[in-house]
Parts: C-alpha cells; structure tokens; sequence
C-alpha cells in the first residue's frame, strides 16, 4: 500500500501515520527524518544535502526527490509506504509519478486530511497549553503567528495538489476535525475500498 497523506499543518497527518505504520507495518516517509539519514549515512546525495544545509540553504527539489527515491528502494518500502509532508509543491508530485513509474509501481490513494482553519489554529494554541501545562516544552510552531504563516505558505504550494491528484482519480477526503479514532476509521475505510479497486 502506497499512499500520501495531504491536509495543512496541524491536520492530525503525524498522529493518523503513526496509527497506519503499526497497523499495517509500512514506515511513514518523512523528508525531514529521511534527509537527516541520508547525511549521517553519508550517502552521495546525503553528502550534496549537508552541503547545501551546511551553507544554510534550503535543499533544492532535485535534492529532495533524490533522497526519496533512494528511500524507497529500501526493503522495508517494499510492501509500501506512507509519505507524509511530501510531495509540497506540483513539481514535487510530478517527480514522484515518475520515480514510482520508473519501478512499475504507483500510488493506491492520496487521502486529504480537510480542516477548518480557524478551528486549527485554535486547536494548535490548545496544544501549546497543554504542552506548557504539563513542564514540556512547546513546540516553535505552535505559536499563533508562526502558525499562520505555515498555513498560508502550505495554500500557497501544496494545496494545488488537491487538484491535481482528483484530476488522475487519486484523491479521497476525511474529515480531520472528527475525533482521532473516527479519522483513522475512515482512513481505514479508504484504504480497505483503495485495495478492492487494486
């Protein structure tokens, strides 16, 4: 099962991962933590990576979608995997159609997580609270501002893909402001309709 999980910061995408990586024991893909493992395995393209970081620069999408394709010709991706804060961007997603083509394979379903954004970022100061609450520290992104700020950037780049994977008959919604457990069943219930159509 392959599948990307698309909705803006603070849709709950981390949480429902987790839940999909021990039901169904495929890894969850994330470019942070993949980047960090190609530079301390000091892979080629993680040494181009460190370059680019260690001069303070962003890592270009060539960089990035290196590092996924490295990653997912790994043995634990071969019954699938979870990508979870890529593809951003529309150039992004072109190149994941192309590296899973390249290996004869494709994606089964790209699930959107839908939010209200007013409710999110109230949802985000509650976090912050109950981190403060609880003496740990809090996160730096569960600042108001900070927090509006990603929003608008991920309108800005990712959003698009909505459109673009309902045009190759990809996309299915959830609602992201229900309860966790009845998000996760109805991702379950994407999943279980995705692999009858396989």
């Amino acid at each position: 099962m392959r599948l990307i999980l698309l909705g803006p910061p603070g849709a709950g995408k981390g949480t429902q991962a987790q839940r999909l990586v021990e039901k169904h024991g495929i890894p969850q893909l994330s470019t942070g933590d993949m980047l960090r493992a190609a530079v301390q395995a000091g892979t080629e393209v993680g040494k181009r990576a460190k370059a680019v970081m260690d001069a303070g620069e962003l890592v270009s999408d060539a960089i990035v979608n290196a590092i996924v394709a490295e990653r997912i010709d790994q043995a634990d991706c071969a019954k699938g995997f979870i990508l979870d804060g890529y593809p951003r961007t529309l150039v992004q997603a072109d190149a994941v159609e192309s590296m899973l083509s390249e290996r004869g394979i494709g994606l089964d379903t790209v699930i959107e997580l839908v939010v209200d954004d007013r409710a999110l970022v109230g949802r985000i100061v509650k976090r912050a609270e109950d981190a403060k609450a609880a003496g740990q520290p809090v996160r730096k992104d569960d600042n108001p501002a900070v927090f509006e700020e990603r929003l608008r950037e991920y309108y800005k780049k990712t959003a698009p893909l909505t459109g673009y994977y309902y045009a190759k008959g990809k996309l299915r919604t959830v609602d992201g402001m229900a309860s966790i457990d009845a998000v996760t069943a109805e991702i379950e219930g994407v999943l279980t309709a995705a692999a009858k159509a396989r």
